[in-house]
């Protein structure tokens, strides 16, 4: 029995450290903030989030483009009239509309 508890006492140190070991290393792989998986996830969102980033950008580059050509003495008031009732699609009262063909539109 002496020998027992002598074997017990000796073995429960190094079972409580290599319990406390075992017990970081998991949570460094697996833990929820900074286990190397949860990095994982974290660099995908973060590319995910730079492709949406530049289809904004893309996307606002484009609205300014668009914005500046309509600024000043760049667009004639024929053109800018054209092209206001071809995105509200209204026309006045004593006008008619020739459509164009499929896929033969101007803008």
């Amino acid at each position: 029995m002496r020998a027992i508890k002598r074997v017990l006492s000796v073995l429960f140190v190094p079972a409580v450290f290599a319990g406390l070991c075992w017990h970081f290393a998991w949570y460094a792989v697996h833990g929820p903030r900074v286990g190397s998986l949860a990095r994982e996830a974290k660099a995908a969102e973060i590319a995910s989030a730079k492709i949406d980033l530049a289809k904004a950008e893309a996307q606002r580059d484009s609205m300014e483009r668009r914005v500046a050509g309509l600024r000043g003495d760049l667009i004639d008031r024929d053109q800018l009239d054209e092209r206001a009732r071809a995105l509200l699609n209204m026309v006045g009262k004593d006008e008619f509309v020739a459509p164009y063909g499929p896929g033969k539109q101007l803008f």
